[in-house]
């Protein structure tokens, strides 16, 4: 049985969209369930139309603890699927997981504390990716690696202090309904693109190497290019629809997939010097895997190239192909989606 919650600790709703996650739904709520925090809490999961056996574990997890509670989603759409969630909750503090993050022991009790000493309205700290077999291992290196994913701090890590964005976040309920909840239009991207209004209205978005995150990384080469593909075409949604959203980092990409390109089609048309430009990629990316890979098995850290090449291509083709009338479409169609609990 649960000890009575401490009432001098704000409440929290845990919020969780979820498309079938039968690998990792039960050990992420197990996770929230098991955290270190005296608090009151509840956990809403929002289930999309999954394929697998994702609803049947949500119920089971629904009959064993009157803590957690389920919503439809029947876009199957991630921002609807978390303003969804979030009209069902019902506490001042509202924490974002995945139905594949697995928070550490005292990730709520640290985010609370820490959102009373900075007076931010969203903190979060690092997306630690964590892999099951080689190919996993290799993307987790990637992703955790400068050459991988540039400076982001939720990603390599850092010191605390002011950011553009967190990985998933723990808000101030009354920061989500200022701002309407997420953008629903905004397939992928859509954190990044509620912490820009956040920051618009005035608010802090604080970042903390103390809140880690596990996250399980795509199974395939495949799942991971259309991960990453879809984050440079909705990356370049936000460019559009908030003027002065972009920075170099995210102009990296592109950049590399055009250099490619070019180097290849002189290369093959006019001169053998062409191809310089996609070696020296090659080359920079095998240098780069060696101390992203340190400690791995040797398999794992012969995949990391194709992790790195894979991720770069992907992301920078995602954003030189968005087409405008995304954006258009996301101009025409924004409107409040939260509102305040009565």
């Amino acid at each position: 049985m649960n000890a009575k919650p401490d009432v001098r600790l704000p409440a929290v709703s845990v919020i969780m969209p979820v498309l079938n996650e039968e690998r990792h739904l039960r050990g992420a709520v197990q996770a929230i369930l098991a955290q270190e925090y005296a608090g009151d809490m509840e956990v809403v999961i929002a289930l999309g139309p999954s394929t697998d056996h994702t609803d049947e574990i949500a119920a089971q997890l629904v009959a064993e603890d009157p803590r957690v509670h389920t919503v439809p989603n029947p876009t199957g759409r991630t921002p609807a699927a978390l303003n969804a969630a979030i009209k069902a909750s019902r506490h001042p503090v509202v924490v974002r997981v995945d139905g594949h993050g697995m928070l550490s022991p005292n990730y709520i009790a640290t985010a609370v504390r820490l959102l009373e000493e900075t007076g931010a309205q969203n903190v979060g700290g690092i997306m630690h990716a964590e892999g099951e077999n080689d190919w996993e291992h290799a993307v987790a290196a990637a992703m955790t690696s400068k050459i991988g994913v540039g400076n982001a701090a939720f990603h390599t890590g850092g010191g605390a202090g002011e950011a553009e964005t967190v990985y998933l976040g723990v808000f101030r309920r009354e920061a989500l309904e200022q701002q309407g909840g997420y953008n629903e239009e905004f397939i992928r991207a859509q954190d990044w693109e509620l912490n820009f209004r956040i920051r618009e209205a005035g608010g802090l978005i604080w970042f903390s190497p103390e809140l880690k995150v596990s996250y399980r990384p795509r199974p395939s080469v495949r799942a991971l290019a259309k991960q990453y593909k879809d984050y440079g075409r909705w990356r370049h949604v936000v460019a559009r629809y908030h003027e002065g959203s972009i920075n170099l980092r995210y102009l990296a990409p592109p950049t590399a997939v055009c250099a490619m390109a070019a180097g290849i089609v002189v290369g093959a048309a006019l001169t053998p010097w062409g191809f310089v430009v996609p070696g020296l990629y090659l080359a920079a990316i095998a240098a780069g895997s060696v101390p992203a890979g340190k400690g791995l098995p040797l398999k794992a850290r012969l995949r990391i190239p194709v992790a790195l090449a894979t991720m770069h291509m992907s992301w920078g083709w995602g954003f030189l192909t968005s087409p405008k009338s995304l954006a258009r479409k996301v101009i025409a169609s924004r409107r409040p989606a939260v509102v305040a609990a009565r």
